[in-house]
């Protein structure tokens, strides 16, 4: 079982009751399919970046699920045949999820290894404040001449 997260935008003019059937009617499916719906999220009516089907802006859904390859591509073919659907876009995102968790637990360990070799080094002393830097270092001024 995969992780993917669904995109679609239905039409503009279609009633908020309408998509909210619509959406009914996808869960349901996925779930009669063997698909665990984790979460749905409407994101209401935006601008879209060009005109699709003489559309300015459509209704945005998002739904992740879980399901296998199978259940997805059936889920697909009910969106392409769905009037009501001017685009949508299927993310895989299992593996990106076990990348950055790969990164997460690399980074822990880094930060655990800082931590234990920190204690035998010398721990730093206050950092000298901005004008004890200026006045114990002496500055080069293009021009003028050195003191000796």
């Amino acid at each position: 079982m995969r992780i993917y997260e669904e995109l679609f935008i239905v039409k503009p003019d279609a009633l908020d009751e309408e998509v909210d059937a619509l959406v009914e009617t996808l869960r349901t499916q996925l779930v009669t399919l063997g698909a665990t719906v984790d979460k749905i999220d409407k994101w209401g009516k935006r601008r879209l970046a060009y005109r699709v089907d003489k559309y300015r802006e459509g209704t945005y859904v998002l739904f992740q699920f879980t399901a296998a390859p199978e259940h997805v591509y059936e889920f697909e073919r009910r969106l392409r045949v769905t009037d009501a659907v001017l685009k949508f876009l299927t993310v895989r995102i299992d593996e990106t999820l076990k990348r950055l968790d790969k990164r997460k637990k690399a980074r822990d360990k880094r930060a655990a290894k800082r931590a234990a070799s920190a204690p035998s080094s010398p721990a730093p002393g206050p950092a000298p404040s901005l004008a004890q830097q200026l006045t114990e270092a002496p500055v080069a001024v293009p021009g003028m001449p050195k003191e000796s």
